[in-house]
């Protein structure tokens, strides 16, 4: 008699892993049913997902996706999206499967409870304070000071995110954060000041694989220098950092980690290089976007795949990464910060026969109108291996200037810029 396949359920929505990877990654796991919350980017998504599995829609409500999830009987719950992580361990939960706990998933997806479990456990002592309306900066500003950075308590990718210098400057970012009639929820921390790291950034983000038995480290992913304010242009694998650099990194992801009690799943880590040694910027409980492009391109392992069977209870199979002695490299050309139409793209052939380069994926499609603002918005993904960090910087210095976009602005106007343009870290609002 055969054994019963599984049933591995998706909460799935926008997140590190597209809907063709999630697909592919989990194939030879089982059946998979997807659970789609009602947003716009499930339901663009949702012919692409029936191609790999059953789509059903989530109920809304805690206690009906639960019911919900119960009926289908699953044996795994998992999700690659940071919307999806709170409701994917509270339906866990109710199941008895592998996953974070509900409070985990709190923790890991607000900003704010974050810190202060670092800070309790003496891992971590940034100043924060939460800021929910413009009445509160005061009493914000006394527990913080100024430089700071104001962010979103919930979310990712640099939505919201700005860098305050000044008292002036923060008086004419409130009415911003707090239009006339809206409620938000932020969080304003001191800004933490990298050490000088040029050409490279001034911080790194850790890879992990939490278990019952432990966290295991599989890579620190060295990255890019931000272009302002906070928009990651990339990362690269090995990081550029020194032995004893990369023990502390280590060291202190570790004891994050288990500082928020941390004890199933994939997790990234990001942190900053300043002079008094590394310190947390954020911990994320779930895959990094990205990743599994590189990580099945260098390595061969497909971390979707890990997701799914670390899901399933089983860490038998955890790998090593093996970067076969060479840099290895993911770039991102941004969109611009201002409202624009992208109308053309020209010279990705030409990027292609650039030593180092291996290939140019567009996220973004002629005729796409992008909204502009301060988040990380990716037009493409560039990728290559090298010999080392020197020639990585040489490859994408000769190929960027190659890559043009045009756009067109609401007044009409056409702007072309190159891809070196509009990744220029020496330029404020690119």
């Amino acid at each position: 008699m055969s054994e019963r396949r599984r049933t591995l359920a998706v909460l799935y929505d926008d997140g590190a892993a597209s809907a063709g990877e999630i697909g592919v990654g989990l194939a030879d796991l089982g059946d998979i049913v997807f659970l789609l919350p009602p947003t716009g980017h499930a339901e663009r998504l949702r012919p692409v997902l029936e191609n790999f599995g059953t789509v059903v829609p989530l109920t809304g409500t805690t206690k009906g996706d639960i019911a919900l999830a119960r009926d289908l009987a699953p044996d795994a719950v998992v999700t690659y999206s940071e919307r999806m992580v709170r409701r994917t361990a509270e339906i866990a939960e109710a199941l008895g499967l592998p996953s974070h706990t509900p409070e985990v998933a709190a923790t890991v997806t607000d900003k704010i409870r974050q810190r202060r479990v670092m800070r309790d456990a003496g891992v971590d002592k940034v100043r924060s304070h939460p800021l929910s309306s413009p009445d509160e900066w005061p009493r914000v500003y006394d527990a913080v000071g100024l430089p700071a950075i104001v962010k979103p308590v919930r979310g990712g990718g640099s939505r919201d995110t700005y860098a305050v210098t000044t008292a002036a400057e923060m008086e004419e970012l409130l009415p911003r954060l707090f239009p006339e009639g809206t409620e938000a929820a932020y969080t304003v921390e001191e800004l933490l000041q990298g050490v000088p790291s040029a050409p490279y950034g001034d911080y790194v983000s850790v890879e992990s694989v939490c278990t019952p038995q432990g966290v295991r480290h599989l890579a620190v992913t060295g990255k890019f220098p931000l272009l302002e304010p906070f928009r990651e242009l990339g990362s690269y694998w090995p990081s550029h950092l020194p032995a004893d650099v990369l023990a502390e990194v280590i060291d202190l992801t570790t004891r994050a980690l288990d500082a928020l009690g941390v004890r199933y799943g994939i997790t990234h880590t990001e942190l900053k290089l300043t002079a008094d040694g590394p310190r947390v910027i954020e911990v994320n409980g779930r895959l990094s976007g990205h990743l599994n492009l590189m990580s099945r391109r260098v390595c061969g392992v497909d971390m979707v795949r890990l997701g799914g069977l670390l899901a399933l209870g089983d860490t038998s199979q955890i790998p090593e990464f093996d970067y076969g002695g060479r840099v290895h490299f993911l770039f991102n050309t941004m969109a611009p910060v201002e409202p624009c139409r992208l109308e053309a793209i020209h010279g990705a052939t030409d990027v292609r026969k650039v030593e180092g380069i291996d290939g140019i994926r567009p996220y973004v499609r002629p005729g796409t109108d992008l909204a502009g603002g301060v988040m990380t918005t990716p037009l493409d993904v560039i990728w290559g291996s090298c010999a080392d960090h020197t020639a990585m910087l040489d490859a994408l210095e000769e190929a960027l200037p190659k890559l043009t976009y045009v756009f067109t602005r609401p007044d009409g106007t056409v702007r072309e810029a190159t891809a070196a343009a509009l990744t220029d870290v020496s330029e404020a609002g690119a």
